[in-house]
């Protein structure tokens, strides 16, 4: 399913009159040929690929060219949803100028019409800026921040007291103020962010956040391809994991009991051309 091309505008629209946005994250020419036919909104090329598709320990170890890699690949797939690429971890910290230089390596090498950029305090909110000014559209990121979830406490759920509830809701405003089209909100209880979003005047897209005006979630984890327990708020809508495993193993059984290929699978050839080849064989 395709249609116009899902710009910031229509993001607005979506949000303004209560039409769920859509957002998943793609990370290869199949996965954003998924998203692309299954009609949704926006396209995430998320640092979470370093977990899911690069076998890495967490978000922070992916590199920008790796990233770049990745997002590359998703733009040749997409061409409706709107594309938004995570700032890896090591990207932006260095200063306002590494941040816009990374982001416009997104939009000129990879197709990015967004990037996305995690964190409020002070050096983060200077780096959105920047890129702002740079013309670039951002979208933000609090709550839970995995590139920085160590200094968090872990992956866990944020905004569970009454402390650090006001400093999501704080984190939100700021990075509306700095100048986001959106924000994405992560594991924070859905009585805090209804709160948050009476105050914000740009689209939330919620993850572990409840009702918001969107959702995201990663790709492999709704497919039911990423092993282990999927986070509470990961609704699996399928078991590809599983059925990929068993077609694996169907097919080295066939293999191994000589069942594969069968005579529907190979090229035909006429006697003549067997008999040539056997000819030449048989003079060596």
């Amino acid at each position: 399913m395709t249609g116009a091309k899902v710009t910031l505008r229509r993001l607005r629209e979506l949000a303004e009159t209560g039409t769920p946005i859509v957002m998943v994250t793609a990370y290869d020419f199949v996965s954003g040929r998924v998203a692309e036919r299954a009609g949704v909104d926006v396209v995430l090329v998320g640092d979470s690929g370093a977990q899911v598709v690069l076998g890495l320990p967490d978000t922070t170890a992916v590199t920008l060219d790796e990233m770049l890699t990745l997002a590359k690949a998703v733009r040749r797939a997409v061409t409706t949803p709107l594309v938004v690429c995570d700032l890896p971890f090591g990207s932006t910290e260095v200063s306002d100028e590494q941040a816009v230089t990374t982001s416009v390596r997104f939009v000129h090498e990879a197709g990015a019409d967004a990037v996305k950029i995690e964190g409020a305090g002070p050096a983060r909110l200077s780096r959105l800026r920047a890129i702002v000014e740079a013309g670039i559209p951002v979208v933000g990121h609090v709550g839970l921040t995995p590139q920085t979830a160590t200094a968090l406490g872990g992956l866990r759920a944020q905004g569970r007291t009454v402390d650090d509830a006001i400093r999501v809701a704080r984190d939100a405003l700021a990075v509306q103020d700095a100048g986001a089209f959106a924000i994405v909100i992560e594991a924070v209880p859905a009585v805090v962010v209804a709160e948050i979003r009476r105050a914000l005047r740009i689209p939330v897209i919620g993850i572990g956040a409840g009702a918001a005006d969107g959702q995201v979630l990663v790709q492999h984890d709704l497919l039911g391809v990423t092993e282990g327990r999927a986070p509470v708020f990961v609704k699996r809508y399928a078991a590809l994991g599983e059925a990929m495993i068993d077609a694996v193993e169907a097919y080295a059984s066939d293999v191994r009991a000589g069942t594969f290929p069968g005579a529907e699978h190979v090229y035909p050839a006429s006697d003549e051309v067997a008999a040539a080849v056997r000819a030449v064989i048989d003079a060596q």
